[in-house]
């Protein structure tokens, strides 16, 4: 089953506890496409660079699988680029720098090739961008997964709410569940957002595991105790990216099947979180994937 992801493709300048680097692969587009590339489902990537990006980061993307057909190199433009710095407890960080430069006026293309497909991830871009995206499909995929963040609830509430209503699943974390709904309970929060149009959401907690609701049904799935946390840039990325690409793989959109996709999401973010960027993520066997995911199921089994 195919899988079409779209989003930022960028730089990113990272300092957190444990180091710092200097401008390196990053953005939504690439986290989510390397993390669903370990499902051997073909990925298809959209998103928009400019000239200054290394020809040595787009083969990265393509020795793991991802077709970088839809990927626009814009001419005499820079790239997208973030910089920030995490504080001690890795939770909180302060953005330094954000250039916009070619994301500021990205007109997602759809190539031909890509039309048909199965699977849609919506990485974190302006509502109107992910729209657009949806209406330039000749036929609806199977299952439309969307990540947005508060920022976009500030600034463009009414085309977030106009997106909700043509998507399957809403990933977004605690605070931003909060926001949008209005309500602290998480689960009063998720009955809400489940009213403005998504069919199941997930609320990721970062170091405390994530929420799966669907109507009355509820799954929570724990985080990995990690020795260490080197840098949590892209985690969040990475476990929708993973979840995707499972179900993708499995072609199951049951909430039993979804409830296997976040633990495989999670196992995911855990390997993402070990190494600066993409570094351990570009590196990872998938036989280290099963072994995580086992760790996932000792962790959370127990019988009554």
């Amino acid at each position: 089953m195919s899988l079409l992801a779209i989003g930022s493709v960028a730089f990113d300048a990272i300092e957190t506890p444990y180091g710092k680097t200097d401008k390196i692969i990053g953005g939504a587009g690439t986290f989510i496409s390397l993390s669903a590339s370990y499902f051997k489902t073909p990925v298809n990537l959209v998103a928009v660079v400019g000239d200054d990006f290394p020809e040595a980061y787009i083969q990265l993307l393509k020795d793991k699988g991802v077709d970088t057909t839809g990927l626009q190199m814009k001419e005499g433009e820079k790239s997208f680029f973030w910089a920030g710095r995490y504080h001690n407890n890795m939770n909180s960080r302060d953005t330094l720098v954000t250039e916009l430069n070619v994301l500021g006026t990205f007109d997602p293309i759809i190539p031909d090739a890509y039309q048909g497909c199965e699977y849609l991830m919506l990485g974190n871009l302006t509502p109107a961008v992910q729209q657009t995206v949806i209406e330039r499909l000749v036929k609806r995929p199977k299952l439309i997964v969307m990540d947005t963040m508060n920022f976009w609830m500030n600034v463009a509430m009414d085309d977030l709410k106009s997106v909700l209503q043509l998507i399957d699943v809403l990933c977004i974390n605690d605070e931003e569940a909060r926001q949008l709904s209005g309500e602290y309970s998480l689960r009063t929060a998720a009955k809400k957002i489940l009213g403005m149009g998504p069919k199941t959401l997930i609320i990721k907690k970062g170091e405390h595991g994530a929420l799966l609701f669907q109507e009355e049904k509820i799954f929570f799935c724990p985080a990995l105790p990690l020795e260490e946390v080197f840098d949590p840039t892209g985690a969040g990325d990475t476990f929708v990216g993973g979840f995707i690409g499972y179900l993708a793989k499995t072609d199951d959109i049951s909430f039993e099947n979804m409830k296997r996709a976040i633990v495989y999401g999670s196992a995911m973010a855990s390997f993402c979180v070990e190494k600066f960027g993409t570094e351990r993520l570009v590196e990872l066997s998938y036989e280290e994937l099963l072994s995580r995911v086992q760790e996932f199921k000792t962790l959370a089994g127990f019988e009554v």
